[in-house]
């Protein structure tokens, strides 16, 4: 089971949303005003977050932004706007995911999946990814167990899939992953997005990590193939 918030001001839609999701035995959360989505997610306990982005009082972009300062809980966008900027912009926030509107619910639901599986790690498959809680490269620090990096010392702040991927790529350092390969590892097999989306969330964690994005020193690309880490 799990605790979802669905923001979005077409009550036709938060019904419908809620009907599907409860019927698989979720335990759904309404909001149809953006200060009112925003106090909810704030002070909620959700595992995930469903954000129209056109919205009364505050729009989702914001809301996505506010939460982002304080919580990695998964949030999947939704937008009436099919622009390739809107979709770029909802990650560049930090959204997980993005579905345009009109959409099939069963493909909200597994976009939902998708996510959530990533999310929620069973500990064997903890373990089988690293024999470590802690890996240490250089000037990082990757504790496993409770998604922290720190640079130097010095903590900084990832989503929990800009975490996944740096961990993925620093416990294979020199491999070189595709974006395909990313989107796989990262998102799931099942995962119905684009890999541009791998593109969106390397540059914001060059962003966070990198002494200068534009001369990476831990995240580079191999040109034609995809990523790499190198310590």
């Amino acid at each position: 089971m799990a605790k979802v918030l669905v923001v979005d001001d077409e009550e036709l839609i938060v019904k419908g949303i809620r009907y599907a999701l409860e019927r698989d035995g979720d335990a759904v959360t309404c909001a149809y005003e953006g200060n009112e989505a925003l106090e909810q997610a704030l002070h909620g306990d959700f595992d995930i977050i469903l954000l129209d982005v056109m919205l009364p009082g505050m729009d989702g972009m914001e809301i996505l932004r506010r939460v982002r300062e304080v919580s990695n809980v998964p949030i999947i966008m939704l937008t009436a706007k099919g622009e390739d900027m809107d979709k770029i912009l909802g990650l560049e926030y930090g959204a997980d995911d993005y579905v345009v509107k009109p959409f099939n619910i069963v493909e909200v639901k597994a976009r939902m999946k998708a996510i959530l599986r990533r999310v929620v790690r069973m500990p064997s498959e903890k373990e089988d990814a690293s024999a470590k809680d802690v890996v240490e490269s250089g000037d990082l620090t990757l504790d496993l167990e409770s998604h922290r990096l720190l640079i130097h010392g010095k903590e900084r702040s990832l989503t929990s899939k800009e975490f996944d991927m740096l961990a993925l790529l620093v416990t294979n350092a020199g491999k070189v992953y595709s974006r395909d390969m990313l989107l796989k590892e990262i998102w799931g097999a099942d995962y119905p997005g684009d890999a541009r989306t791998v593109d969106v969330h390397i540059r914001r964690l060059r962003e966070k990590i990198e002494p200068s994005p534009s001369e990476p020193r831990y995240v580079h690309t191999k040109w034609g193939v995809g990523y790499f880490y190198q310590k």
